[in-house]
């Protein structure tokens, strides 16, 4: 009895050790990557600027839910009070419009994030830690993916969904369909590496079995990986999102997002600036502040990072 208790408690120290580079009676993982994050200038203002622009859509949304569909009345007018944004050909008001664009965008952004995650993290993990024909198969099928122009195959099935019902919601499964390849690569490398750790042998010592060796030690070790990519994907999924409205292969209104505004603007940029500036601004504002935070977590939570700076 007293054996096994000693093997757990070196499991969990070597767990402890190999997690944070540190042992366990110093800060926690976690506590130390919340400090070196805070501590991340251009992290803290991408968090600063994503937040505003959340609030202020969920806020315009709440107070005027149907005003990116209502017509004003007034048409092309400039930037004023009464139309933060000024308002688009058809008088609809440029604020509303664009508030609603994100809020669409990062719902279809979160659904491929967490379809990124669950698969990507899945598969990587596999054929990281069963190794094998399995890991042949799993890698071939993700090769196979990579190969294949996603993009084609956006434009070509996008715009088979477009203009039907829930056009978003399809867009965001097509999407995540063929986001999840690169996460799946990456675990898949820090399963190879983490599999023959020494506190890896020591739980299938003590009989732990792999389901429990693969959720309680491996993906820990792995979380800071995963949320980092998972961050990142966000902002590919926006981005690829826009680039296909701005196609014209996105969505169609009545739905709105920021790549149909900026494709809608852009005819009328030379003339009625707010049209194109605006929506684009806050577009480019969004990418830039998710990739913030992603380049600002994955220096809090890169355990090479942490020996570096311990």
């Amino acid at each position: 009895m007293k054996t096994n208790v000693t093997a757990e408690t070196d499991v969990k120290e070597d767990t402890d050790l190999d997690s944070s580079g540190m042992s366990g009676e110093s800060r926690s993982q976690w506590a130390l990557a919340r400090r070196r994050f805070f501590h991340d200038r251009l992290a803290i203002f991408g968090l600063i600027i994503f937040s505003l622009i959340i609030i202020g859509s969920i806020a315009e949304i709440v107070l005027n839910p149907s005003g990116y569909q209502d017509l004003t009345g007034d048409y092309n007018q400039a930037p004023s009070w009464h139309h933060l944004f000024g308002t688009t050909t058809i008088g609809i008001d440029l604020f509303s419009a664009c508030m609603k664009g994100v809020l669409q965008d990062l719902q279809i952004a979160l659904i491929v994030s967490v379809m990124s995650v669950v698969l990507g993290t899945t598969v990587g993990a596999l054929a990281g830690y069963y190794g094998g024909k399995l890991d042949t198969f799993l890698m071939r099928l993700v090769d196979l993916i990579l190969v294949v122009p996603g993009l084609a195959i956006l434009i070509v099935l996008s715009n088979q969904i477009s203009g039907k019902g829930n056009a978003s919601l399809y867009l965001a499964f097509l999407l995540g369909a063929l986001s999840w390849t690169y996460i799946a690569r990456l675990v898949r490398a820090e399963f190879l590496s983490l599999r023959e750790r020494t506190f890896v042998e020591a739980a299938r010592a003590l009989g732990a079995d792999n389901r429990r060796i693969i959720f309680r030690h491996l993906i820990p070790n792995c979380i800071g990986t995963i949320t980092v990519n998972a961050t990142l994907t966000i902002a590919g999924a926006i981005l690829l999102e826009s680039t296909l409205s701005f196609l014209g292969l996105g969505l169609v209104p009545p739905e709105v997002s920021l790549g149909m505004l900026v494709q809608q603007g852009e005819e009328a940029a030379t003339t009625q600036w707010w049209q194109f500036a605006f929506p684009a601004s806050i577009l480019l504002l969004i990418i830039l502040s998710v990739f913030f935070i992603g380049d600002g977590l994955q220096s809090a939570l890169d355990p090479r990072k942490n020996r570096a700076r311990s």
